[in-house]
């Protein structure tokens, strides 16, 4: 068995592939004259990723969100889609017909067409899924400055939560336990927000391998430090915490599969892109400020943490 994470295999494959300079993008583009054509693909493994409980349309559906959120988070509307399905030979038709219905109504619900795809037969279900579409201009996870504040759409905390209730059987009132499962059950992407205010936005990334990784990335690319004095979260995630013992900070930080948007933003554009998220009726979070140094640090009164690089990684032992 490997003892590479996901990241050093990635490496290796760029490093193969002809691709040595590689730069980190929730998306891969090319320029065609003026135009930038946007692409992005993500895997759903059953064994990893479809926690019993869950039904396959919501399966389904998710795989097209990993991929969805990544456009949401560049500013981007995915127009095409294909789609490659690897199914066990002994499942039942109603499984088949639930996974194409939940890739069917992800379509409609995010507004592009699947022009197409492949099947294959294998040991577990296994669903890939690639979106296409186009911008102008693309939002990179470089190019936060010196005074920008950083806002994210949010609240954290409830997909970790909701695994730790599904997997770990943490204790919880039935309506926290209800709505921190539907957030890894039917995450919600913010594609329309992200369409509208990525204009504002100096640079950006998603969330879905946590929050912390996140920010290390950005800085990472920016060059920059980013000061965190707001935890994004609720009340009923510091509660569930504490009955669980749970630090929330590993709940926030170190969760991941929140689908959520993280973007630096000048303070001249923040009232702007406040009003948006209001109009739209989604919480948004301004949760720190950029600055000249490095690394990702946590103010908290006269205390100063250091943010650790840690989320969620495939391989990861």
């Amino acid at each position: 068995m490997t003892k590479l994470n996901e990241r050093k295999i990635i490496q290796i494959f760029q490093n193969n592939m002809g691709n040595k300079r590689f730069v980190s993008e929730d998306v891969e583009f090319f320029k065609v004259g003026k135009t930038n054509f946007v692409l992005k693909v993500d895997t759903l493994v059953q064994s990893t990723d479809i926690p019993n409980q869950m039904s396959l349309q919501d399966a389904a559906r998710k795989s097209v969100v990993a991929c969805v959120s990544d456009f949401a988070s560049k500013g981007v509307k995915p127009e095409f889609g294909l789609v490659s399905i690897t199914i066990p030979k002994k499942l039942s038709d109603k499984k088949i017909k639930d996974i194409a219905s939940g890739l069917g109504k992800a379509s409609k619900e995010f507004g592009f067409k699947f022009l197409g795809g492949d099947t294959n037969e294998g040991k577990e279900i296994v669903i890939h899924v690639l979106l296409f579409g186009s911008t102008k201009k693309i939002i990179l996870r470089k190019g936060a400055k010196t005074n920008d504040k950083i806002i994210t759409t949010g609240p954290f905390g409830y997909s970790s939560a909701g695994l730790k209730i599904l997997l770990e059987k943490k204790k919880a009132s039935g309506k926290f336990s209800k709505k921190a499962k539907k957030s890894v059950f039917r995450p919600n992407p913010k594609l329309k927000f992200g369409v509208e205010n990525a204009k504002f936005f100096s640079s950006s990334m998603d969330s879905s391998d946590g929050l912390a990784t996140t920010l290390h990335e950005m800085v990472k690319q920016s060059k920059r430090q980013f000061t965190i004095s707001k935890l994004p979260t609720n009340r009923d995630v510091l509660d569930f915490a504490k009955t669980n013992k749970i630090k929330p900070f590993d709940l926030v930080f170190h969760g991941g599969e929140e689908y959520e948007i993280v973007a630096t933003i000048s303070p001249k554009n923040l009232s702007k892109v406040k009003s948006n998220a209001k109009r739209q009726k989604i919480s948004l979070f301004e949760i720190g400020k950029v600055s000249a140094g490095a690394g990702v640090v946590y103010k908290t009164g006269s205390k100063t943490i250091k943010i650790k690089n840690k989320g969620w990684l495939h391989f990861r032992s």
